[in-house]
């Protein structure tokens, strides 16, 4: 191996969402972490435009919900509408569940924001070191770590740093999957598309009432800032080094309508579908878009991404601080890897359903006047299932311990999220005060959930951490637990294990934080 220039525990690659916020959990774990990101600052450009409500929920668990919703649209925005040009009535109109008002199922609500808003507030979260403008390009691995090999292209400058562990969030093309020789399943490139950043004055058509996303026949728009600013969504035209961006821009808001748009940005991209066909090389684990790369319809790559880093970084802790063995990592592709497969089946699915409505309001004009006003959309109110997809993801693997009336495992059918405290689940939201959830009592720490906290509290737990908490004896019912029973809740707010009574043995929850974490 050669020698390093620094060490670190963990070495993140890539300063989007997803590596700024495995950066914000691990530092909370008390890891020493360095990002690299090879662009000299982060993104200016709006890219992600969603953050789920799941996402949300674990943005609430490290204090910065509140930040985000500050610079993001209202509620009232959570809505995607359909016209024929953006200057046009809708033809159709859809809620984005769980963004555009809160709902039962959660404390907090996802919102509609740019990701160069986002970025800004995740990179503050935390203090670890970040190197913008410095590229990973060699990788050399052993049996107790990694040594990266980095470029610094300001000062072209080349170093070395010896990790634990790297966790690739690099993005689509990204360069430490290339190393590895990992290769990938799905669609692949699906087209190439221009992002047209904006400043144009559409009050008069976008103001009352307000939408997050607005689909039309000449493209997407969407809003950017509740200041100001949009962005075009296009496929990118074949002479798109020649394009009259401005011209094509005014064509598409509306033929004749002589609105003018100053254009600032235009960026070229490709839209990938694909999973990785690993998540996980020695001491090199993927996550985000390095190990699953989603059709933006539906908001869903992002989120994905920052579900894949809450699974992953405790773990790592765990290990790196010796509560849990190296083993446990292992349950990261195999809870994970199922996620993005169905999660990519829903984003496909998504862009077939924006297709039917578009080729249904084809068929509705051809019939003139005598066509309905609105076209009905071919999916529910529940916004392309996505609270069935994001709050009810189930694990199946070695870290969550069945019970006897656990069922096998989910199928991909069906759109609503029913909340259960079946193991493998996401505890479900119950208030336990007025103003605290039981989402509110994970953090850095196994939670124990129990009606009968005397009997649990006499249990040894060390090393792990723990916390017990009372659950509220009207929610024993919806929980499957008697008078002594309890759940044990992981970092991520999955269920490892439950108790539907007590135990015979008074080791029952040691036993059951050494499996889980082996």
């Amino acid at each position: 191996m050669p020698v390093a220039d620094a060490e670190v525990a963990v070495l993140i690659v890539g300063g989007g969402p997803v590596g700024l916020t495995a950066r914000a959990l691990l530092e909370r774990w008390g890891v020493r972490v360095l990002l690299v990101e090879k662009h000299r600052e982060l993104s200016p450009f709006p890219r992600s435009r969603l953050v789920n409500v799941r996402s949300m929920e674990i943005y609430r668990q490290l204090g910065l919900s509140a930040g985000i919703t500050a610079y993001a649209f209202a509620p009232e925005y959570g809505r995607i509408r359909f016209r024929d040009t953006l200057c046009d009535r809708d033809f159709a109109t859809a809620a984005m569940v769980g963004v555009n008002a809160l709902v039962p199922e959660s404390p907090v609500t996802g919102v509609v924001t740019s990701q160069d808003r986002l970025e800004p507030t995740l990179l503050a979260a935390a203090g670890a070191r970040v190197r913008f403008g410095t590229e990973l390009i060699g990788l050399a691995e052993d049996t107790d770590s990694v040594v990266a090999l980095l470029v610094d292209h300001q000062r072209g400058e080349e170093t070395r740093v010896r990790a634990r562990y790297v966790l690739a969030a690099d993005g689509a093309n990204s360069t430490v999957r290339q190393l590895l020789g990992i290769d990938t399943t799905g669609p692949g490139a699906m087209g190439r598309f221009t992002t047209v950043v904006f400043d144009a004055d559409l009050d008069r058509w976008c103001a009352q009432p307000p939408a997050g996303v607005y689909f039309t026949a000449h493209g997407l728009f969407a809003p950017l800032y509740p200041e100001r600013g949009w962005a075009w969504f296009v496929p990118t035209p074949e002479d798109a080094a020649r394009a009259d961006w401005p011209d094509l821009l005014s064509r598409a808001i509306s033929p004749g309508a002589e609105v003018h748009a100053d254009v600032s940005r235009v960026q070229h991209w490709v839209m990938n579908a694909f999973v990785a066909e690993r998540f996980r090389h020695g001491r090199i684990l993927l996550a985000g878009d390095a190990a699953h790369a989603l059709p933006i319809v539906g908001g869903l790559g992002m989120n994905a991404g920052i579900a894949d880093v809450h699974n992953l970084c405790w773990k790592l802790a765990g290990v790196l601080r010796g509560w849990a063995e190296p083993g446990l990592l292992e349950s990261y592709e195999t809870e994970r890897r199922p996620v993005a497969h169905r999660t990519l089946r829903q984003a496909v699915a998504n862009t077939r359903l924006l297709l039917e409505v578009q080729n249904r309001r084809r068929e509705q004009r051809q019939l003139g006047d005598a066509a309905p006003v609105h076209v009905e959309l071919p999916w529910s109110e529940r916004y392309f299932a996505q609270l069935r997809l994001v709050l009810g993801v189930t694990y199946r693997s070695n870290a969550v311990l069945a019970d006897n009336r656990t069922p096998p495992e989910p199928s991909d059918t069906g759109t609503d999220y029913i909340p259960t405290a079946e193991p493998g689940h996401r505890m479900p939201h119950l208030w336990l005060t007025p103003s605290r959830s039981t989402l509110d009592a994970f953090g850095e720490w196994f939670t124990l959930l129990t009606p009968d906290t005397t009997h649990w509290e006499q249990q040894s737990t060390a090393p792990w951490p723990l916390h017990i908490e009372a659950l509220p004896g009207e929610h024993t019912d919806l929980c499957g637990l008697r008078p002594h029973g309890a759940l044990l809740i992981r970092p991520d707010g999955h269920i490892g294990a439950r108790w539907r009574d007590c135990p015979s043995s008074d080791a029952a929850l040691r036993h059951a934080l050494t499996a889980i974490t082996r």
